[in-house]
């Protein structure tokens, strides 16, 4: 082995180690706990010879092992997070989730192989907004390759998601989505085109009919252009309007799983229905589900599927249920392993960042599958407690905190002098 692999090889263990045990994530914190040089964890990211799609092929296949099958899901979501300043690739004024409001953020979106409430992180891709697209210079200061230098929205990133996941022969029986995906019909479509059984919630707004809508050219009267948009002479409602009909008597309940806190239920609606996006020659023949919680007043989600037709209720219910388990991911990720904690600005780096926080999220995975029976209750947080204090640290000498210190003070420094190289050049 030469000596150049064999830095990358401890600049990539010490990266892991970092993400398990630094309280943040960011690199110059991750260098201090593993005792490591902070530019070595840079050069990973970035200039270092690793076969990244390689990488994120065999973390695939290792999920697929797993979790994959007929009874698992393909759930597509995003998640956001907060960067400040200009530089940082895909960065912009765009809605945060987690901070429930519009903020200066990177938002990326993710795919996870789900089943049996077991969840890994199976792909990303940082979603590049339109004001980077028209800006060359910033994009190849960024780092970001002529190929992805093109407007695409997070549907169609979800679209490279599931195909990617198919390349790598990635087993799975639908996809699930939520409403910022399932409101785009032309996704749903594209799914369904591809085969895929789909479970995507929508908006309130959704228009459905109760009928074969039978949509069909107009006929005109030879006078004037003819008609191109096909119509419908029978009546739409959406999907609100709907369950706002329905009997009290209609509402079933529905056992989800077994949570911490005792079993989760949830009370649905079914029916079938015809949707139709005003441009097909003939309408889809969907599954309606509309969901709220226990005694609540309101619907919570109103879903379409395109599942069989004989699929139950329950059935249904627990298909869109398991879109939790991709937010609790996300948690779990960002608390536990650093996910949201990255000091890169580069495009390349953000990605190589998340393919990481994969391979930790899936090394614990296998830890909890392995001994799932003897310690049923283990939760991610508890492995990497354990591993955080079985995984050696270096000696807490005064030597050692003072350098700590001093390198510290050295690189605020050399931040400060090129703050004023720049103040002194405009």
């Amino acid at each position: 082995m030469s000596s150049r692999t064999r830095n990358v090889c401890s600049a990539f263990q010490s990266y892991i180690r970092g993400l398990f045990q630094a309280s943040r994530g960011s690199l110059l914190r991750m260098s201090e706990v593993v005792d490591t040089d902070s530019q070595a964890l840079h050069h990973l990211l970035t200039e270092a010879g690793v076969d990244w799609d390689g990488l994120s092929g065999e973390v695939a296949r290792q999920a697929d092992a797993l979790l994959g099958g007929d009874q698992a899901a393909l759930i597509l979501d995003e998640s956001a997070f907060v960067k400040k300043g200009k530089a940082s690739a895909g960065v912009a004024r765009m809605w945060n989730g987690r901070l429930g409001k519009v903020d200066n953020s990177q938002v990326g979106v993710f795919s996870a192989l789900c089943r049996n409430q077991r969840v890994t992180l199976l792909d990303s891709r940082l979603y590049l907004p339109k004001t980077w697209v028209e800006d060359a210079q910033r994009c190849r200061r960024a780092h970001i390759p002529e190929e992805a230098r093109q407007l695409r929205s997070k549907c169609d990133l979800a679209l490279e998601l599931v195909d990617t996941a198919r390349q790598h022969s990635v087993r799975f029986g639908y996809v699930a989505v939520d409403g910022g995906y399932g409101k785009d019909p032309v996704f749903l479509r594209r799914l369904a085109a591809r085969s895929l059984c789909f479970v995507a919630d929508v908006h309130k707004d959704q228009r459905i009919w109760l009928e074969d809508p039978a949509p069909c050219q107009p006929v005109t009267s030879g006078r004037g252009r003819p008609a191109k948009k096909r119509r419908t002479d029978r009546p739409s409602l959406t999907v609100a309007e709907w369950a706002a009909r329905q009997p009290a008597s209609a509402w079933k309940v529905v056992k989800l799983r077994q949570g911490e806190k005792g079993t989760l239920k949830a009370e649905y609606l079914h029916a079938r229905v015809w949707v139709w996006d005003g441009k097909e020659e003939t309408a889809r023949h969907w599954h309606l589900l509309v969901r709220r919680e226990c005694g609540a007043g309101t619907p919570s989600h109103y879903v379409l599927s395109n599942a069989d037709a004989d699929a139950s209720t329950t059935r249904l219910a627990r298909m869109q249920g398991c879109r939790f388990f991709i937010e609790h991911a996300f948690r779990e990720a960002k608390s536990e392993l650093a996910m949201a904690d990255y000091q890169v600005r580069r495009w390349d780096a953000w990605h190589r960042h998340m393919a990481l926080v994969r391979i930790a999220m899936l090394f614990l995975l296998k830890e909890r599958l392995a001994i799932q029976d003897d310690v049923p209750m283990l939760s991610l947080a508890d492995l990497v407690l354990a591993i955080d204090q079985l995984l050696p640290r270096p000696e807490p000498t005064p030597e050692r905190i003072a350098r700590i210190i001093q390198q510290r003070h050295r690189r605020r420094q050399k931040a400060l002098e090129s703050c004023l190289r720049r103040e002194l050049e405009i």
